[in-house]
């Protein structure tokens, strides 16, 4: 039995959960979501508790059963308290800066980058060189996160671009003025 898919999800006060016709739909404070439950899964509501139970002990019906209950357990917490990613700008004259909804970034291109967040999410800048991507959708807080950081990933020799908060860059030695034999073959 997965350990965790046996495990029932706890609905917090002031949550909802329905299941129908092979969806599941969480209600909170921060938003709704909907999730297409897996063939063969089955997800039900017991007195403040979501339970996922399989049909088989199947290689794929084991699989996807930790991964439904994982799914509908970050769906209760994104309602209730939300994801959140933080991204650091590095660089001379790199910087971000908010245009309505838009983000529009200036990372060393001749021009600016202009991003339009998806419906659901919600940036922030506390600071030019900090971007606070905000949501209830952990996979869509993610994904909002890293095509940010791919207008201009982190380089490894002097470590400039966008980078997640906390992210270790691993830094390369750059060329040296002269190396052996450099002034012998002058």
């Amino acid at each position: 039995m997965s350990r965790i898919g046996k495990k029932p999800v706890s609905i917090p006060a002031g949550v909802s959960v329905a299941v129908e016709n092979g969806s599941v739909t969480v209600k909170g404070p921060r938003g709704e979501l909907v999730l297409k439950v897996p063939p063969g899964m089955s997800v039900r509501v017991e007195d403040k508790t979501v339970v996922v139970e399989r049909p088989s002990e199947s290689r794929q019906h084991r699989a996807l059963h930790g991964l439904t209950r994982a799914l509908v357990a970050n769906m209760v917490l994104g309602v209730t308290k939300g994801f959140r990613k933080t991204l650091e700008i590095v660089g001379v004259g790199y910087r971000a800066e908010k245009k309505g909804a838009a983000l529009a970034l200036n990372v060393g291109y001749s021009h600016p980058i202009h991003f339009q967040p998806p419906q659901g999410i919600k940036i922030d800048l506390p600071s030019p060189t900090v971007i606070v991507v905000d949501g209830a959708d952990k996979q869509l807080v993610g994904e909002v996160a890293a095509e940010i950081r791919a207008f201009r990933p982190p380089e490894p020799y002097k470590g400039k671009g966008i980078r997640y908060q906390g992210e270790q860059v691993r830094r390369k030695a750059g060329k040296t003025a002269a190396g052996p034999g450099a002034a012998a073959g002058a």
